[in-house]
């Protein structure tokens, strides 16, 4: 479900960043990741006159946190909650349980104590979020300063748009559920090989739209040029109007080609005319179960083909 904005409110969009911030955190030390130990196995069976070791009650091997001095303040970190900062900071808002099950595969143990230290550190900020169809989400946003700390370490490439803060809950909402979203298309560039993603949301992509639409003194009249900026940035005009996406994935091919994929996240509340929008613009579309067969039957009725896939 796209929001709706206008060139002036694109202009003034919440903070992202797409440059490097200078001051380079300094890390102290050599980060060493540690596997766990051997499986067991025959080789790996006590012998009979060896006494077995007691068992350990946490099986995993913690990686230890790695100082960053940055603007006069020491944080540590270990590089799972950079990972988590980053995905965090890519949405905008991301649900605790769906990091569990897609960056975490199910150890909540382990998330705990990484956004326990994150919170306590002021790098990212949580809210419980009531929602009008399920009990209230526990969403995660960085903070502006976990935003700083997160460009600095220079882990996260430069054109990859990196936000901070909550909006407002119904947008938190809409940015969670793109984060399960990506998982699909993520999906997707996996299995075709891609590597070097970059996530763009549909607020970005608005904001780059229509600069060149404004600098063409094309915002209002459909024509060649409307066109020509379109298919510039991988899209295409339909009667007049650019549909963006939800989302866009960018990522390498293994020729080293530039590739994309565009997906949509179509609710119950979709017109004919919104849907059918997307459609033609060759977006892949998805929707939650529970929607899938009434976008179905709206599309049936006007005699459109289009796949709606469950999200």
């Amino acid at each position: 479900m796209s929001r709706s904005y206008s060139p002036e409110e694109i202009a003034g969009s919440r903070d992202q960043s797409l440059q490097t911030i200078g001051g380079l955190p300094t890390p102290h030390g050599h980060e060493q990741r540690r596997e766990s130990g051997p499986g067991v196995g025959a080789d790996n069976q006590p012998r009979p006159d060896e006494t077995p070791e007691t068992p350990k009650t946490e099986a995993r091997v913690v990686e230890p946190r790695k100082p960053y001095e940055y603007r006069s303040r020491t944080y540590k970190v270990r590089s799972s909650e950079i990972d988590v900062m980053t995905d965090i900071g890519k949405f905008r808002a991301v649900a605790a349980k769906d990091l569990e099950e897609f960056m975490y595969r199910g150890n909540r143990k382990h998330m705990e104590a990484d956004l326990t230290n994150l919170r306590k550190q002021r790098l990212i900020s949580e809210r419980e979020i009531p929602h009008a169809e399920t009990s209230p989400r526990r969403l995660l946003a960085l903070t502006k300063e976990g935003r700083h700390l997160l460009i600095a370490t220079k882990t996260v490439p430069k054109r990859q748009a990196i936000y901070h803060g909550f909006t407002k809950p119904r947008e938190a909402h809409h940015d969670a559920d793109l984060y399960r979203l990506y998982q699909r298309g993520r999906d997707r560039v996996n299995r075709e090989g891609g590597k070097n993603i970059r996530v763009i949301l549909d607020s970005e992509l608005k904001k780059i739209l229509y600069r060149d639409l404004a600098r063409a003194g094309q915002t209002a009249d459909s024509g060649t040029a409307k066109s020509d900026i379109a298919e510039r940035h991988g899209l295409h005009e339909v009667r007049g109007r650019i549909p963006v996406p939800d989302l866009r994935i960018e990522y390498e091919t293994p020729d080293q080609e530039t590739a994309r994929i565009d997906l949509e996240l179509a609710t119950e509340h979709y017109r004919f005319k919104n849907i059918a929008q997307k459609v033609r613009a060759g977006f892949s579309i998805y929707a939650r179960a529970q929607d899938v067969p009434n976008l179905r039957r709206i599309l049936e009725q006007r005699e459109i083909t289009a796949e709606i896939l469950s999200l």
